[in-house]
């Protein structure tokens, strides 16, 4: 069992054994977040601790949890995006953090879920942005994406949503597959790989700084390119789920100056089944001023989880009716 499992499995039996008989219902809510080294699984595990308000806590007016009443929430590790959502199809999370892109897909059965649609998927919050970057080497002389023909590119691993992403950006500026030599690369072998001169760029998503990303550009000149102009306006015209994002200056060694780029929203969502006035909970929690003082203190990130009207719209599925009950009740469009 991973550690995630047992550490869930020795809190269930210590709330249990604590539980006084007759207590507040105690209910268990597991939340997918990501891979141990990407951003959503120390953001999942802040989440989770202020969802989180087990029996005998006390009260939030006193400076207590501010979370689900009788709610015990686990962030779990996972293998990301796509894993999520499979769980989220079976039910076997109760709620998960899905890149936009991805809960897209999956729910209208476009894309790398071409008929293979997951209709259950229903939103809950746009939590934060992650960023797409476009790394080569300072000295390569490739200065846009155009720059990329013959070269060699990682766009991730096949048959995944950073290679999807890779294609789009590839065609929104002329270019097609069989124009740039594709090496399928996972985000950290990539990085080795530009380091020893054996590829010429990659494409890596998450949000700035990128652990890998910093390392390598302490020791390796690199230059970010931009994904900005007509390009990448007629992409997010085409496809909802990608934003204006901003690589800000000094992100990574050597770069003095902003980039502009495209953004995907990283979403929590839930099964449609589940219990709207559980949902309800769990939405009020996620933005209540405590969450956010969390958020801010628990994590450099912590700070782009921010409740933005303008995100909802730009989900792309449909909100759970727990949270689109809680929205309406803040006046907030939708």
């Amino acid at each position: 069992m991973s550690s995630p499992g047992r550490l869930a499995v020795v809190l269930a039996v210590l709330l249990l054994a604590a539980w006084p008989a007759g207590g507040q219902e105690l209910r268990f809510f597991q939340l997918g977040t990501g891979p141990t080294g990407e951003t959503r699984f120390p953001i999942g595990g802040l989440i989770a601790n202020a969802l989180s308000n087990p029996p005998g806590s006390r009260e939030c007016e006193r400076g207590g949890s501010c979370g689900v009443p009788g709610l015990v929430a686990v962030a779990k590790s996972t293998g990301g995006s796509a894993a999520n959502v499979e769980a989220l199809r079976t039910r076997r999370l109760d709620a998960a953090l899905v890149h936009a892109d991805i809960a897209f897909w999956a729910n209208h059965g476009v894309g790398p879920y071409k008929g293979k649609a997951v209709p259950n998927l229903r939103g809950i919050a746009m939590i934060y942005p992650e960023t797409l970057h476009l790394v080569v080497r300072r000295d390569s002389g490739i200065r846009e994406v155009g720059d990329l023909k013959g070269k060699r590119v990682s766009l991730g691993e096949a048959d995944t949503p950073l290679a999807s992403h890779g294609r789009l950006i590839l065609g929104a500026w002329g270019l097609g597959e069989k124009q740039v030599r594709l090496v399928p690369l996972k985000t950290a072998a990539a990085t080795e790989a530009l380091a020893a001169g054996q590829i010429d760029a990659f494409l890596a998503l998450d949000g700035p700084p990128l652990p890998v990303l910093s390392e390598l550009a302490r020791t390796t000149p690199l230059t970010l390119l931009p994904l900005d102009g007509g390009p990448a306006e007629r992409l997010r015209a085409q496809n909802p789920f990608l934003t204006p994002g901003t690589i800000p200056a000094g992100s990574y060694e050597g770069q003095d100056q902003a980039v502009p780029t495209l953004a995907v929203g990283v979403m929590l969502l839930a099964p449609a089944e589940a219990d709207e006035e559980l949902i309800y909970g769990v939405t009020r929690a996620l933005w209540h001023p405590s969450t956010q003082r969390l958020l801010l203190q628990g994590s450099p990130r912590g700070r782009l989880v921010q409740l933005d009207a303008a995100a909802l719209p730009r989900m792309g599925i449909p909100l759970h009716p727990g949270a689109a009950t809680y929205y309406a009740d803040l006046r907030i469009p939708f």
